[in-house]
């Protein structure tokens, strides 16, 4: 999607860049790791082969939305509160004609609902301003976007518009690819980085919907299920510790 023209002023210097970084050249994987990395995959979709983003929305500005309300918060919550919301406020001007506080009320059910209330008129804004009203299908456009990062810009890439520009990197995946040695980094971009280099695009959107998946049923903060699932028996290095206790 191309951004409207208009006048704009100048950066500020000191703003940093918002770059998707995508330009950087990913680690090197051995041959042996992409092979383990492939058999995790197949072994995860033989579970879960229906897995799928389980924030429920209708088009792609539905979708970010839900998104940026996900942040600390369970997709379970942002579905309760979304469908009034999405029934009051189906476009991005509708959002832009309230103030923030005025959207406060449709989803102070959730934490952080001051700022995500911010966040979202502000998207909505750029949105109007920018794009027509509607989402744009760049990495870097939606970096641009108030409240907007990398995970959240990942996530409407993938599943709205079929893009695979990156791996989708919440708590679930940064717990599980380390728990499967698909990565031994805690920081997000570094992982997502290593899952990137271990699998091919097409895979990147279903491969986060899997590792979400297992991290929710299976492989869980505190591996309750590690030493019954058989993915986590084969390759899950919680397993392997609890067995030695």
């Amino acid at each position: 999607m191309t951004r409207l023209k208009r006048a704009k002023k100048p950066r500020a210097a000191s703003r940093p860049a918002r770059r998707s970084g995508a330009a950087q050249a990913l680690p090197r994987k051995t041959e042996a790791q992409k092979k383990r990395a492939a058999q995790i995959y197949d072994a995860l979709l033989k579970c879960y082969p229906n897995a799928h983003c389980e924030l429920d929305y209708a088009n792609p500005l539905q979708l970010l939305i839900a998104t940026i309300l996900s942040a600390q918060a369970l997709d379970s919550q942002v579905n309760r509160i979304t469908p009034a919301l999405f029934t009051a406020l189906p476009t991005a001007a509708d959002y832009v004609r309230l103030t923030p506080q005025q959207i406060e009320p449709y989803i102070n059910r959730i934490g952080l609902f001051r700022n995500k209330a911010k966040s979202i008129h502000g998207a909505m804004t750029m949105l109007q301003r920018d794009f027509d009203g509607r989402v744009p299908d760049t990495m870097e456009d939606l970096l641009e976007l108030p409240g907007v990062a990398r995970k959240t810009a990942n996530v409407v890439l993938g599943n709205a518009f079929g893009k695979n520009e990156g791996v989708v990197v919440d708590t679930h995946v940064q717990r599980v690819g380390k728990r499967l040695g698909l990565t031994r980094h805690s920081d997000p971009k570094k992982i997502e980085r290593d899952l990137m280099a271990l699998y091919p695009p097409e895979r990147w959107c279903m491969l986060a919907h899997l590792l979400i998946f297992h991290g929710r049923r299976a492989c869980r903060a505190r591996g309750e299920l590690c030493d019954e699932h058989p993915v986590c028996l084969r390759y899950c290095s919680n397993a392997r510790a609890a067995k030695r206790r």
